[in-house]
């Protein structure tokens, strides 16, 4: 049971007593209790009968988290939803639009869902209620456009999950001797508009009526013996997904095909004109024979070629084609090499879990060796130690190491970089740890000047390991920061500095073009962490070793490839 789960329940439990008009003083102890729970470096569940004790925990909301540690729901809060109309609380979601203001608008104009909500805004019968006006009823009307707009991307995570579900659907389908998925996820981009697959079937028109049939379906674009196009909405992504259907002794053609990217297919095209030969998705035509080279597997393919199998991350145009035909294609990093993760955070900064739990959960991933690296102490906002905190953090790490022998735990911290490069901790504190991570916070909009600097005055200090998610991007919502990429690679290779590719899925960073040019131009070492915050989050570690293969790294360019010893080396600073 999560503190993070335990608060959740509470803001909601807190967020629908408002909204239904409770007590304004009972509402705040709800709030206060769930900040309590969700700021505890200990487990809630763990100090059940010692709630009282917590600053923020009284009587009453005690007995409500143990019922949830109990039963593992509230019934209060259940209670209150069928209470008030099941589509009203979704308005929370809205950016901007609070309790407060939904209680408003239901008690006063009976408003209890978004088209409700739209159509009196768009009336002009929100302005005159007490505390609105026309500025506010205009931001309801945009909340409400921003909430209602689909995104032309989707994060690969999140696309992968739509993916998954129709998977299910067609592996269930007897009419289907094989399938794959293609395009821009199967090349596992970091972000994808529209998913494909390529089916292989004697049966499409069936197989059509099938697919047309998945209760996740919500629109169907176009239906036929060659092509299902779809708009499927699953966990609430929508997405568009193109089915293709051709016979199995076309399959290993069409998927390379649909596979592209659309750079790489040219150049494809253009080796087989070389040969004499026409490439389309149903093989190789020879005009000489008037005859189609058929291919059921992809490696078939690429031999008539003359070409070794090309992995689908490479098929980018990036140089692929002319390593494969001198055969010097990088045998690529694998999930089976990593040992180990060196990023990771837990309920002594923003995590949720205690340092037993996500070392324990390593260990069944089969993992060597762990970095525990919590925030630094200016990181107010994500409970970053203080130096006291930190030495007690290393007395429990210990205790820890006792307690699940066969794991190496390593003592760490994420230290910020402050705006002038100076470091969050003193070099004595840093120098007792075994891993020191040091990355960006604050004041991202610096010019590109200052923040280089900034960033190399880090990597100067000779106890800074690592730089984690270096260019500081969150995908398809904050661009990178400005800095001279070149410069920073070329100090890291001075310092010995490792980059961190950051395996969370809305980070990404260091980018596959990134990756590429540190390897080849620079020869930089890297390190892939899922900067788990929980410990959920080690599943993440895929996203970044499929990153990895963008980016043409193989096993030795990784440190968490390496055995234990090896890493210990690895993180002596040059």
């Amino acid at each position: 049971m999560k503190n993070k789960y335990i608060a959740n329940i509470l803001h909601q439990l807190a967020d629908l007593l408002e909204i239904k008009g409770e007590n304004t003083f009972k509402v705040q102890a709800y709030r206060k209790a769930a900040r309590t729970v969700e700021n505890s470096r200990v487990a809630i569940a763990e100090i059940e009968d010692r709630l009282e004790e917590l600053s923020g925990i009284g009587k009453g909301t005690a007995a409500v988290i143990r019922e949830i540690i109990s039963i593992g729901h509230c019934k209060q809060l259940e209670e209150l939803k069928e209470q008030l109309p099941p589509d009203l609380p979704d308005l929370l979601h809205l950016p901007g639009i609070g309790p407060k203001t939904i209680a408003t608008l239901y008690k006063q104009l009976q408003i209890t869902n978004l088209n409700e909500l739209k159509a009196a805004a768009e009336k002009q019968e929100i302005r005159s209620l007490p505390g609105f006006g026309p500025k506010k009823e205009q931001k309801i009307l945009e909340a409400i456009e921003q909430f209602s707009k689909r995104p032309e991307r989707y994060h690969l995570h999140e696309a992968r999950r739509v993916a998954e579900k129709v998977q299910a659907y067609l592996s269930e389908m007897e009419e289907i001797e094989r399938f794959e998925l293609a395009g821009s996820i199967r090349r596992w981009k970091e972000t994808i508009k529209d998913i494909d697959f390529v089916v292989a079937t004697r049966d499409p028109i069936v197989v059509a009526e099938k697919i047309i049939a998945i209760p996740e379906v919500r629109q169907v674009v176009g239906q036929g013996e060659t092509k299902v196009s779809i708009v499927v909405e699953v966990e609430g992504i929508v997405m568009g997904v193109d089915i293709r259907l051709v016979r199995p002794d076309q399959f290993g053609s069409a998927l390379h095909h649909f596979t592209g990217s659309k750079e790489h297919n040219v150049r494809i095209r253009q080796r087989a004109k070389q040969l004499g030969w026409k490439v389309s998705e149903y093989g190789i035509y020879d005009p000489e024979t008037h005859q189609t080279m058929k291919f059921a597997q992809e490696a078939q393919f690429f031999a008539q070629l003359g070409l070794p199998w090309i992995p689908p991350e490479l098929r980018e145009d990036r140089g692929e084609m002319e390593e494969a035909e001198a055969g010097r294609l990088p045998t690529l990093i694998r999930l089976e090499d990593y040992r180990g993760d060196l990023h990771l955070h837990t309920l002594y900064s923003d995590g949720t879990d205690t340092i037993y739990s996500m070392a324990k959960a390593a260990q069944e991933r089969g993992y060597e060796y762990i970095a525990i690296t919590d925030h630094s102490r200016s990181l107010k906002v994500a409970g970053g130690l203080s130096i006291d905190e930190v030495y007690e953090q290393w007395e429990e790490i210990e205790q820890v190491k006792r307690q699940l022998p066969g794991i190496e735990i390593l003592k760490g911290t994420e230290v910020d970089i402050l705006p002038d490069g100076t470091l969050d901790y003193p070099d004595e504190l840093l120098k007792e740890m075994d891993l020191v991570i040091a990355s960006v916070h604050s004041q991202f909009h610096q010019d590109e000047k200052t923040m280089t600097r900034r960033i190399v005055k880090a990597m100067e200090n000779p106890y800074v390991h690592i730089i984690a998610h270096p260019t500081g991007r969150l995908l398809l919502r904050r661009d990178p920061y400005e800095v001279d990429v070149d410069v920073i690679f070329r100090h890291a290779r001075e310092t010995g500095t490792i980059f961190e590719l950051n395996a969370n899925p809305y980070r990404l960073d260091l980018s596959d073009e990134l990756l590429k040019r540190a390897k080849e131009e620079y020869g930089l070492k890297f390190t892939i962490n899922t900067d788990a915050h929980a410990t959920e989050g080690f599943s993440q570690v895929i996203f970044g070793i499929a990153t990895a293969r963008r980016g043409w790294l193989e096993k030795q360019d990784v440190i968490n490839t390496y055995s234990f010893h090896q890493l210990k080396n690895a993180l002596k600073k040059s």
